[in-house]
């Protein structure tokens, strides 16, 4: 095991370039690459992948919470072991992950009742769906590796079968939007068969995500050559990407429902994507604009609260006269452009103003 105050400087670039695309978003910039203006262009082809699917099939972007939950349990190795050499007992981590699952669905619950302004018992969002998987991966990550892979196969197994054979009228089509076991179990929670098909339910089968980060950690900080760790993670990288991708054949690769096809697919390329960034960062050295990213990741729970909770909007409607005013001549796509813009580097210039002050904010 490495020292525990050892960093993996790739896991901070991948987890802050996940949250810098992520308020990205936030700050309006990805829809304005599917302005009518751009049908056909390479920048129109990027503008789709960076919109989730509207039912069956996969974009980069339905890539982006599979990352961050697969993050988290990377990083879970390394904050226990910090906490375990600064003398916390195995009952005083199992409180810290108690607490902090809470807090995370509370959270995630809170964030859809603060733009109607009443309440909603909606828990579809990452930080809802965190709570679950980061707490059942926590469980189990002092198990052997074998017995972590068979429970997380075991919660998609379920998931698979749940839907598969979930046959009450209306809610008996495993793979239909709005008539699966999903959309059942989002009336039976919140009410409502639920906004866009997400289903709550997907904290299950996705905490396969968030274990398979553990493992990837353990592995990292583990004692085997930086050689062996890359290769390992890129046999299990491409294995669950053929099991996702053979599924695929009659399980259709579904986000919003987290299909086993899916949580394979998506927990494939986590795995590898892990490996490049670890080789070429760790491994390389290749630290070059590094720190540009790092900076999102190292405050990643307060940017996305501030940017959800109107901070992004906020900073838009001050910069916005400004943008619009210097740069409307320019065009109204390009004015939208460089307003989407500032709006983006504000938000990250926050996060490294807290940087600079070495100002963290984690629960």
């Amino acid at each position: 095991m490495k020292n525990p105050s050892e960093r993996l400087v790739s896991l901070d670039f991948f987890r802050g370039f996940t949250m810098f695309l992520l308020i990205a978003e936030f700050a309006n910039l990805f829809p304005l690459f599917l302005a009518p203006e751009l049908d056909g262009t390479p920048i129109h082809f990027i503008g789709v992948q960076l919109h989730h699917c509207e039912w069956a099939g996969l974009h980069f972007w339905d890539l982006i919470q599979p990352f961050f939950m697969f993050i988290v349990g990377v990083a879970m190795p390394l904050s226990f072991a910090r906490r375990t050499a600064q003398g916390d007992s195995n009952r005083q981590l199992l409180g810290h992950v108690l607490k902090r699952s809470l807090l995370l669905l509370i959270l995630g619950w809170a964030l859809y009742c603060i733009e109607p302004g009443k309440i909603m018992f909606r828990f579809q969002n990452v930080l809802a769906q965190l709570s679950v998987t980061y707490l059942l991966a926590y469980l189990i990550m002092r198990k052997a590796p074998w017995i972590q892979i068979l429970f997380s196969i075991l919660l998609i197994g379920v998931s698979e079968a749940l839907y598969r054979f979930f046959s009450l009228e209306g809610f008996n089509h495993p793979f239909v939007a709005g008539e699966n076991f999903g959309a059942w179990s989002n009336l039976m929670i919140s009410g409502e068969t639920g906004e866009g098909n997400w289903a709550i339910f997907n904290a299950i089968p996705t905490a396969a995500h968030t274990i398979w980060g553990v493992l990837a950690g353990s592995l990292l900080t583990g004692e085997k050559t930086p050689k062996n760790k890359i290769k390992t993670l890129i046999f299990f990288g491409l294995i669950a990407l053929a099991v996702g991708y053979s599924l695929s054949a009659a399980t259709p690769i579904i986000k919003r429902i987290a299909t086993s096809s899916f949580v394979f697919v998506s927990g494939g390329w986590a795995i590898l994507m892990l490996a490049f960034c670890y080789w070429v960062i760790d491994v390389l050295q290749f630290r070059k604009g590094v720190l540009f990213f790092s900076v999102v990741g190292m405050n990643s729970l307060f940017i996305y609260l501030f940017a959800h909770v109107g901070g992004a909007l906020l900073l838009r409607n001050i910069v916005s006269p400004f943008s619009m005013a210097l740069f409307g001549l320019a065009g109204s796509w390009i004015a939208q452009f460089a307003t989407s813009l500032i709006v983006l580097f504000l938000l990250w210039y926050l996060c490294y103003w807290l940087y600079k002050r070495k100002i963290f904010i984690r629960i």
